[in-house]
């Protein structure tokens, strides 16, 4: 769905900084909103969203557990 969105786990992505993290769930949000800058009415909403799911890819990452390594 988003071929721009890096796959952000090892072995894939050794150093995944929380600026990697924050630009996958704004473009998570700008491919499905359909919006690249929301209007101002729509900025607040645009803007929560992206923060849930960077929260919810951080909580994801920081759960998951890579055999062999």
């Amino acid at each position: 769905m988003c071929r721009s969105i890096k796959t952000l786990r090892p072995p894939y992505a050794e150093q995944v900084t929380d600026a990697d993290v924050r630009a996958a769930a704004l473009q998570y949000v700008r491919k499905i909103s359909g919006f690249r800058a929301p209007a101002a009415h729509n900025a607040e909403s645009f803007e929560q969203a992206v923060d849930e799911i960077e929260r919810a890819t951080a909580k994801l990452l920081g759960s998951l557990q890579v055999r062999g390594r």
